[in-house]
C-alpha cells in the first residue's frame, strides 16, 4: 500500500481520488459506519468548481446542487454581491449543495479508480519509522509508505502524534442545525440555494437561515450576553422567534452541531511520513464556506505530489512544497475570517457600526470588490489560468478537459515544441490554436502554471516532474 488516507470527508475522498489518478495504491479509513446526512459545508466556491471541472466531477456535483434562483450572500454579515466576472471563470457563483451529496460524488469517483473505503474503522494508533507508517483502525492493522490525516477539526491523528495546534481559542459558540418549518415570516428567504445574509437582533440573538430545498433549512445562530444558544427543539424555536419573529414556526429539528470562532493551524503540514490536510490542519469559523474549499484544494495540491513521490519520479523537495504552498493559504483565510468575526460582532458598539458602514461603502468600489471576490472565490491563486477554449487536431476542447488525465500538460500554440525525451511518460504535449493570446504553457497536474516560455523547458520539467527517464 502506498498511502493510507484517514477520514472520508470531502478532503479525504478528493485526496484518495487524486492519489489513485496518479497511480498510487490507496485505502481510506473512516471512523463513522455510514455517512452523516447533514447539510453542513454546503458551498463550493468558484476555484474549487474549476478544479472539480478539471477532473470531470463538476457535472455530477451540479446535478445534485440546490436550485439557485437568487444570488446573494454576506461578507462578515454585511450584504454584498461579489463580482467574479473580471476573474474570467466559467463558474462565477458558489454552488449550494449539502456536504453529503459532495461526498457521494467523490466517494463514487474514488471507488471507480480502485480506492477501498473502510468505514466503521476508528483510528487508535499511528506509528511511523524510516520506511513507512503503521495505522491501527478498528481491528485492522494497515501499513503504507505514507499516511494523510483528513479526519477533521478533532483529528485523532493529531492527538495521537501530539502535534501542536496553536491558535486563538473561541470567544463564543454557535449552533448549526438542519430544520423543517411549518410556517415562515416575511424575513425568511424563500428561494432554495439562496445564500442569506446574517440577521442580528437587539434581543441577544443573531442568525442566518438558508433554504436548501424540500422544505428544509439550514439555520446557523448564536446568542450574546446572558442568553445561551440551545440546540433543543425549544431552544431552536426560541432563536427563530428572536431573529425572525413569531411567524416562523419550527416543525422538526433534523440534526445539529456546534462550532466556535476559534482559529487554529498546525505549524507544519508534514511530520515525517504523516501529512495533514483539511480541518485536521486548520480550523476557523465557517464564514464564506471556506473550510470545505480549503480542504479540497489542499487535496488537489497534495495528491499528485504524493503520488509522484510513491512512484519514485518526484524531484527532491517536491513533497515539502505542499506545506510551502498551502500553509500560507490557510493562514490567510484564518486571518480574514478573524477580521470578519470582528465585523460581524452581534453586539456592535458605535465605533463598529461606523466601521461596518465604511466597509460596506468600500465593497461597492470596483477594485475592492474585485479583490474580495478573488479572495473569497479562491480565483486569486498564483499560477491560475482561465479555462481557455482551444482547438486541437481533434477539434474544439476546453483546457479543463485536457487536464482530466491528471498528468503534466504542455500547451503549444506555436507548433514548434516537443516534450524532451524522458518526460513523455509524465507530461502530455498538445498543440493548440486559440483566440486568446498566450505563449507556451507548462501546467502541473493541479492546473497550476509552472513554466510560461521563459528559461529552459528542460529545467522546468526537471524541477517539477523529476529527472528524465
Amino acid at each position: 500500500m502506498d498511502v493510507i488516507v484517514i477520514g472520508a470527508g470531502p478532503t479525504g475522498l478528493m485526496l484518495a481520488h487524486e492519489l489513485a489518478l496518479g497511480g498510487a495504491r490507496v485505502v481510506v479509513v473512516e471512523r463513522l459506519a455510514e455517512r452523516v446526512r447533514q447539510v453542513k459545508g454546503g458551498a463550493i466556491q468558484p476555484r474549487t468548481s474549476e478544479l472539480l471541472d478539471a477532473r470531470g466531477l463538476l457535472d455530477a456535483i451540479e446535478a445534485r446542487a440546490l436550485e439557485r434562483t437568487k444570488t446573494g450572500g454576506h461578507f462578515a454579515g454585511l450584504p454584498v454581491s461579489l463580482d467574479c466576472a473580471n476573474w474570467r471563470t466559467r463558474h462565477p457563483y458558489p454552488i449550494a449543495i449539502p456536504q453529503w451529496a459532495i461526498e457521494d460524488v467523490l466517494a463514487d469517483a474514488a471507488v471507480e479508480r480502485g480506492v477501498e473505503i473502510l468505514r466503521d474503522h476508528p483510528v487508535t494508533s499511528v506509528e511511523q519509522d524510516g520506511t513507512g507508517v503503521t495505522v491501527t483502525a478498528g481491528d485492522t492493522e494497515l501499513r503504507a509508505a505514507y499516511a494523510v490525516a483528513c479526519d477533521g477539526a478533532h483529528s485523532s491523528v493529531r492527538k495521537l502524534l501530539d502535534v501542536p495546534f496553536p491558535g486563538r481559542p473561541g470567544t463564543y459558540r454557535a449552533v448549526l442545525t438542519d430544520i423543517r418549518l411549518t410556517s415562515v415570516s416575511g424575513l425568511v428567504p424563500a428561494s432554495a440555494g439562496h445564500l442569506s445574509t446574517m440577521t442580528r437582533q437587539d434581543n441577544g440573538f443573531f442568525g442566518m437561515l438558508v433554504p436548501v430545498g424540500g422544505g428544509e433549512y439550514r439555520f446557523t445562530y448564536g446568542a450574546t450576553g446572558t442568553e445561551e444558544a440551545s440546540s433543543t427543539f425549544d431552544g431552536v424555536q426560541r432563536a427563530l422567534t428572536a431573529v425572525y419573529g413569531e411567524g416562523t414556526v419550527l416543525g422538526e429539528v433534523l440534526n445539529s452541531s456546534w462550532f466556535s470562532d476559534a482559529t487554529r493551524q498546525v505549524e507544519r503540514y508534514r511530520y515525517g511520513r504523516v501529512l495533514f490536510a483539511g480541518d485536521s490542519a486548520h480550523i476557523h469559523p465557517p464564514w464564506g464556506g471556506q473550510g470545505l474549499n480549503l480542504g479540497v484544494q489542499d487535496a488537489v495540491n497534495l495528491g499528485w505530489k504524493l503520488a509522484a513521490t510513491t512512484a519514485g519520479w518526484a524531484p527532491e523537495g517536491l513533497l515539502d512544497t505542499y506545506h510551502v504552498e498551502r500553509h500560507p493559504k490557510a493562514a490567510r483565510v484564518l486571518h480574514h475570517t478573524s477580521a470578519q468575526r470582528v465585523l460581524a460582532n452581534p453586539q456592535p458598539d458605535e465605533d463598529l457600526l461606523a466601521l461596518r458602514e465604511i466597509f460596506t461603502d468600500l465593497m461597492r468600489l470596483p477594485d475592492a470588490n474585485h479583490h474580495l471576490a478573488g479572495m473569497m472565490s479562491g480565483l486569486d491563486v498564483e499560477g491560475r489560468v482561465p479555462d481557455y477554449d482551444l482547438v486541437t487536431d481533434d477539434g474544439p476542447v476546453r483546457l479543463a478537459e485536457l487536464l482530466r488525465p491528471g498528468r503534466g500538460l504542455l500547451l503549444d500554440p506555436t507548433g514548434s515544441l516537443d516534450v524532451p525525451e524522458g518526460w513523455s511518460d509524465r507530461v502530455d504535449l498538445v498543440r493548440v490554436k486559440s483566440d486568446d493570446d498566450f505563449g507556451p504553457l507548462l501546467l502541473r497536474p493541479d492546473a497550476v502554471v509552472c513554466w510560461s516560455g521563459e528559461g529552459s523547458l528542460a529545467d522546468a520539467l526537471a524541477g517539477t516532474f523529476g529527472r528524465a527517464a
